[in-house]
Formats: structure tokens, sequence, C-alpha cells
């Protein structure tokens, strides 16, 4: 039987990440449709949700908190401020706050809603396929079936690795939330290349996705460590080499450490903006 089955989760902010969390517990049945509620501003948004889940909607952030045993935070960090203040004291006592926003602290949220219940989760946007990494933490004051009703639902999403240190959700905001990111670059730039090459863009997508995916698919199943496995296709004075050398030449390692470094700063940034 599912944890969730008969327990309420509202969702404050309706985005991309919120959808997907939704879908994924409603594929995985974890819970009905009239058990989630969704709040957006946006009353189309709430009307789209509606229709394509079944779930309930509103408007009112604290219509959809105080109806709530798991209250998602799922808005964006420049607006979470205003979001806390409008819905301090709405968290039910025994109530659970997850939050999803990037860089915010558990102190920030604590403090603004005068609740201590929290989870902070940093998930990523392959999770709308059940292909998500989130990464987890929580305070002292959530339960153990707290604990495992947040396992429950990130395991809908993909992946989840709890740890104890909330320092680490910075740094996986940065490697894993951003990480979707550099990944659809590196595709698009090997996209135009094959285009560069005569290649249809049709033809060089396919080429390209198909590498990529092949290409993880290897490695999660092979026991060598990822530098083993570029050496297995890389042939002395081959093609494989002189592309690699030229890789190398460009800093394409330090410019891809400087970026996810960028990313972490940012983090630890947003997370003091939410604090004042």
């Amino acid at each position: 039987m599912s944890r969730l089955k008969d327990v309420t989760l509202g969702f404050i902010g309706s985005g991309v990440m919120a959808e997907a969390m939704i879908s994924g517990i409603l594929n995985e049945e974890l819970t009905a449709p009239e058990h989630l509620i969704a709040s957006d501003p946006r009353q189309e948004r709430g009307d789209e949700l509606a229709k394509r889940y079944g779930v309930r909607a509103t408007p009112h952030n604290r219509e959809a908190a105080e109806a709530s045993q798991i209250v998602v935070l799922s808005v964006k960090p420049q607006v979470l401020p205003s979001v806390l203040e409008e819905l301090e004291g709405a968290i039910a006592p025994e109530g659970l706050v997850l939050s999803i926003v990037a860089g915010a602290r558990i102190r920030a949220i604590a403090e603004g809603l005068g609740h201590s219940a929290i989870v902070r989760v940093m998930p990523n946007t392959p999770a709308q396929l059940g292909e998500g990494m989130s990464v987890w933490t929580a305070t002292d004051t959530v339960t153990d079936e707290q604990r495992l009703q947040t396992q429950s639902i990130l395991q809908a999403l993909g992946e989840e690795v709890f740890l104890e240190d909330e320092d680490y959700l910075d740094m996986a905001t940065a490697l894993s939330g951003t990480g979707p990111a550099y990944v659809f670059l590196f595709m698009e730039a090997m996209i135009d290349a094959g285009v560069h090459l005569g290649f249809s863009r049709r033809i060089a997508q396919q080429l390209v996705l198909q590498t990529l995916r092949g290409s993880v698919d290897f490695a999660r199943q092979s026991a060598a460590h990822p530098a083993e496995l570029r050496n297995m296709v890389t042939s002395p004075g081959g093609t494989s080499a002189e592309a690699l050398y030229q890789l190398e030449k460009g800093g394409f390692r330090t410019v891809l450490s400087r970026a996810i470094w960028a990313a972490y700063q940012k983090s630890k940034y947003l997370g003091e903006l939410s604090s004042k």
C-alpha cells in the first residue's frame, strides 16, 4: 500500500517541476488525483493541470497549504520570501514542507513559515520522464514516516540520494540540477558540427542522441572508470585521439569545471537572498 494513499499534497507553484512531480506521483499510483492541489496565480495554468491530471487547482497559495499534509514549495527563488510571508501559520503542526526551490536554505524556510519539519530537495528536469536525479536532506523534526513518504515521491521521479549536510544541496544544484543544461548544450554543439560536416539536421540529431544514450547506458553497465571507457575507443594516432587532443587544447575540462563552480556559487548566492 502506498504511504501517500490518503495524504493530500499541495503544490505551491505549478511550473515544470511541480507538474513533473504530479505526473510521477500519479503514474506510480501513489495517491489519487483528488488528493493533489496545485496553486498558481494564473487561472489558465490551474485549469490546464486540472484538465490534464484531474487534480484540484486554486489561485490561492494559502488555501492549498491549509488543505494539505505535505506542502511542496515549487516557486521561483525570487518570489519565495513573499510566498513564505503569505503562508506563515498555514502549515499544520504535524505537516511536512518539501522545498524544491533552488538555493533556498532550510533555515530561511523554517523562519519564514514558523514551521520546522522541512525537506529540501534538488531535483532535475529528467524527472518529467521518471529519469530524474534528486538529492535531498531533512531537518531532525521530520519523522521517519515523512522521510519514507519523501522517498516514495522522489523515487517516482527517478533516483534519489539522501545527504545529512545541507551544503551538499548547493553542490547538487550545480552538478545534477543544472547538469541537463550542460548536456543539452553539448548535444546541440555536436548536432551543429554534424550539419557542418554535411548531414541533414534530422540525421545529425539521430546520430547524436543515440550515441549519447548508448554511451550513458554502456557506462552505467560497466564497472570501468570513464577514463578507461574513453581509452577503449581511443586508438593511438586515430580519429578519437585527434578529436580529444583538440578538446583538451581548447580547455574543455577547465571550462566545464568553471561552469559548474559558477553554478555552485550562484546557488549559494540565491540561498543568501532567500535568507534576507
